[in-house]
């Protein structure tokens, strides 16, 4: 019934995506595309596979390769990876939904308002006055010391945790859309945040397993994008022409790649989703001390970031250890997938 399901939502995203992708193409003769920008496509086949099967969306693969490896200001990657998520991770979300993948519904509702509020704000008032080197550096360290976080508490493998939020109480809709706020205004500058940063909160403070996070982040992201996307060229009409013409040419990739992803990862165990979240972010981060110049001030930017970052996401792993003490006084055993 669910490979049915699957096959069945998988065939309802390509029909609707590709018949409008294909009129769009044509009327405007956008075919040449493909002959300038096809690296590209080939970097969502693999990006949009990632944005489905982990945390990361697309434009955590996407800014990166864009601003390190091909020199694109990252104004204009973070325009794409906007754009290109609200069509490719909204692809994913509808197969996670419509094929019944478990997420948190607490974390949706609230990370979502949220993250909303935060990414309006955080492209009003904050991404216009970061400078592409220190976009480059803030995305890296951010992302590093999560890592580092997350591989704390996985050091004990047969760690406690749980499907959905247990006793969920009004502090924990505060926190999640305050978390939310925070992930809305790293997605402004770098294309995603919002995701990551519910996918902290769920792991490591409320102790959600990763199986759930995982969509329940890819979920998220999608509709934090659609709503940056939509202000950036809706409301402003300020969405780079180059990022337009990246997005012709990996539409019909990623509505493909990114339910494949979140269709891969359904029965994968959440030390496997780390590990692919462990190696991607080590191969950004190495990447970019290479890539990018570095000064005295840029390194004490990026040192502050992450010594910032890695208390914070401690500090989620140490609350999320009290959480667990208060669940078994209350008497509540963990709910695993």
């Amino acid at each position: 019934m669910t490979s049915s399901r699957t096959r069945r939502a998988t065939a309802l995203t390509l029909a609707v995506v590709w018949t409008l992708w294909l009129v769009g193409m044509a009327l405007g003769d956008r075919w040449a595309l493909f002959r300038d920008d096809w690296f590209m496509s080939a970097t969502m086949a693999l990006g949009s596979f990632i944005a489905g099967a982990t945390s990361e969306g697309g434009g955590a693969v996407a800014f990166p390769v864009m601003t390190l490896g091909f020199g694109i200001q990252p104004a204009v990657a973070r325009d794409f990876s906007l754009m290109i998520q609200a069509v490719g991770m909204n692809a994913a979300a509808f197969s996670i939904l419509y094929t019944g993948i478990r997420v948190e519904r607490h974390a949706l509702l609230w990370s979502s308002l949220g993250g909303a509020l935060g990414i309006v704000l955080g492209l009003e008032f904050v991404a216009p006055h970061m400078t592409p080197a220190y976009a480059k550096m803030f995305f890296t360290s951010v992302w590093l010391s999560f890592a580092f976080a997350l591989y704390w508490i996985n050091r004990y493998h047969d760690r406690e945790v749980h499907a959905d939020i247990t006793n969920f109480l009004p502090r924990h809709a505060v926190l999640l859309a305050g978390t939310g706020l925070v992930g809305g205004v790293i997605s402004s500058i770098t294309g995603s945040g919002l995701d990551i940063a519910t996918f902290a909160l769920l792991v490591l403070r409320l102790r959600i397993s990763e199986r759930v996070a995982t969509p329940t982040s890819v979920v998220l992201m999608g509709l934090n994008a659609l709503v940056g996307a939509l202000w950036k060229g809706g409301v402003h009409q300020a969405l780079a022409p180059d990022a337009w013409n990246y997005w012709w040419v990996c539409v019909p990739i990623v509505v493909v790649g990114a339910p494949l992803g979140a269709q891969f990862i359904r029965n994968r165990s959440r030390l496997f989703i780390s590990g692919l979240l462990y190696a991607s972010i080590l191969i950004q981060s190495v990447a970019a001390l290479l890539i990018v110049p570095q000064s005295a001030a840029l390194l004490a930017f990026s040192a502050t970031v992450l010594f910032l970052g890695l208390l914070f996401f401690r500090s989620m792993a140490d609350r999320g250890v009290r959480r667990l003490a208060w669940l078994a006084q209350e008497g509540h055993a963990p709910r695993l997938e």
